[in-house]
Formats: structure tokens, sequence, C-alpha cells
């Protein structure tokens, strides 16, 4: 463990000593790892320490190690430190997260102190029952309705990994098509929706962190947190737990189901008036969502199991309307 680092977590957790216990996963192309950390005589036993290393990776898992994906990945852990740092105090029991202890820096090295949520939270998932996919699609309404209309100063501007600004080198690997030509048509129409939130702009299964009674969940991973249409998030989440086929037989159900939960969490928020335009809208960009998500896997990695017969029919039908 660096020393100034060590020096500084005992100081602010009044510990008497810590060691590493657990590297729980080593961050994306080598830029860190998230470890747990045992606290002897703090008020906590562990807490998980998000450690980055500015350094630019020399390998990407799927060989996208340019500047561009350099540059992306050091915004991103400024944003999540913004983010632990002034937004996610907001976030309530109804939309779950880490509690922020507190961030250190030196030199090109970073470090982010958070609640260890394996002592309420420790189950992890690859793939959900539709009952499990509901209790994530409540905490991505109560989320989405926490900073509705909110401008999100010190984030992205524009939320998620993939939109089409931040992945010029994708774009670029696209082979020709339709899809190709309209993608500034759909990323544009997503941008300038009328209703704006934050996204949590990663919110993939392995993201949500569920309950021993698998009742609740709690969300990790704020890098990609930004400005964006609610929608973002869930064509992307649920592509991320359920198969194209569960996709399409349970569309209709996850969408009622997600929006008859935005409307309860957005009673003080706006007007039941303003609420009606806000659903008709998000639900016409549900397939716009989708579909942005897909034209970056075409330039990522086309054979992406994602790319499939449910999200090219939700293609299929954006590019008709166009």
């Amino acid at each position: 463990m660096n020393s100034y680092f060590k020096d500084f977590l005992l100081k602010n957790t009044q510990a008497k000593d810590c060691k590493e216990i657990e590297m729980i996963q080593s961050l994306w192309s080598g830029y860190g790892k998230i470890s747990r950390i045992q606290l002897d005589g703090a008020a906590v036993e562990t807490v998980v320490v998000k450690h980055i290393s500015l350094v630019k990776a020399l390998a990407h898992p799927r060989g996208w190690n340019t500047d561009n994906s350099h540059n992306r990945k050091v915004k991103s852990y400024q944003v999540e430190t913004n983010w632990y740092e002034n937004y996610n105090q907001r976030c309530t029991s109804d939309c779950r997260t880490p509690r922020f202890l507190a961030s250190f820096s030196r030199d090109q090295d970073q470090w982010i102190v958070l609640e260890d949520l394996d002592t309420q939270y420790p189950l992890r998932k690859q793939h959900l029952k539709i009952s499990e996919v509901k209790i994530c699609l409540k905490w991505l309404a109560n989320f989405h309705a926490t900073f509705l209309n909110e401008k999100p100063e010190g984030l992205w501007e524009i939320g998620t990994y993939w939109h089409l600004a931040t992945r010029p080198d994708e774009f670029a690997s696209m082979k020709a098509s339709e899809l190709k030509d309209k993608a500034k048509t759909i990323d544009e129409i997503l941008n300038n929706c009328q209703y704006q939130t934050f996204v949590h702009g990663d919110a993939k299964v392995a993201n949500f962190c569920f309950s021993n009674d698998e009742n609740s969940v709690a969300a990790v991973d704020f890098q990609y947190v930004g400005g964006g249409c609610g929608m973002k998030d869930l064509a992307y989440f649920l592509g991320s737990c359920l198969t194209g086929t569960e996709c399409q037989n349970h569309e209709a159900e996850l969408l009622d189901f997600y929006f008859n939960a935005l409307e309860v969490a957005c009673q003080n928020k706006i007007s039941p008036n303003q609420f009606i335009e806000l659903e008709q809208e998000w639900r016409r960009m549900y397939p716009i969502a989708s579909a942005d998500f897909t034209r970056f896997l075409m330039g990522w990695m086309p054979g992406h199991e994602k790319v499939n017969g449910y999200s090219l029919g939700l293609l299929d039908e954006v590019l008709a309307d166009f």
C-alpha cells in the first residue's frame, strides 16, 4: 500500500492500522484496482478503496489503447470523484449507493474510499429473473427522478461510455451502413430530449449489488454518470441481464413497471401533466437508445452477443422512421 495513502487513510478513519485483505477486481485496461481494506480500531471493520493509476495503459482488452481511450478513462475517474464528493449523498435508500468516505490524490495516483457494501449487499448476479430485473428498474427509476432536469456540473455533459462524441475510433471502424449514416441523427435526438436527467452511464447487471433477501439493490461504478435520457440506462441494462428473447417477451411488462415506479418517484418533482409528457417522450426514446448502443457495438465488437435479433429489430424500427 502506498505509504502516503496509508497515512491518509489511518488519519481519516482514525484506525490504528490497515491492510489489504482482498483485491476485488482490477480496473479496465490496467488503470488500477479495487480492494477491500481491513481497518484496526476504526468505527468500521472494512472499507473499499478504488486506486486509480493515470499512467497510460499499454494494453486494452479489445485493442483500443488509443489516446482517445486514455483521455476518456482519465476524465471518467475525475467524474467519478466529483460524483462521490458532490452528488452521491443525495441518493436515498431507494437508489442506494456506497457511502463516500474520502478521496486522496498524489502525482498520477488517486484513491476513492467507500463504504463496504458487502455487509448489506453481498450478492452479485449475471443473469436475472424478471422479479430481480424489476428491483433494479425501481433503483433506476428513483435515481432518474432524483436528478430530473438537473445540470450535470462536474460530470459528463452527456452520460454513458458509448455516446458518439466520445467514441470516434469505434465510429471510424464501422462498416458503411444506414446505421452509420444516421448515427449523428440518433445521437442528436437523444441529446435534445425535453426531459433530461442524470444517467448512471454503465448500468449493467454487474454494477448492481443485491441484499441477502434479494429484495433490494445498491449500485456502484459512477465513472460515466452524466446528463441524458433515462432510456439510455434502461436499454443498456436490460440487454446486460436478459437474453434477446427475454427482452422481446418482457419488454412491455418491464417498461410499464419502470414508468409506474418513475411516476411515483417523480410526484414531488414535476406535475402529473409533465409526467405524461415525459413518459410519452421517453417511450419513443427507448428503441432509439437501443439503436444508439448497437451503433457503438457495431464499431467496437460487431460479433457481441448483444447484437441479436431483439436489438436488430429495434434498430430496423428506428431506421425506418428516419
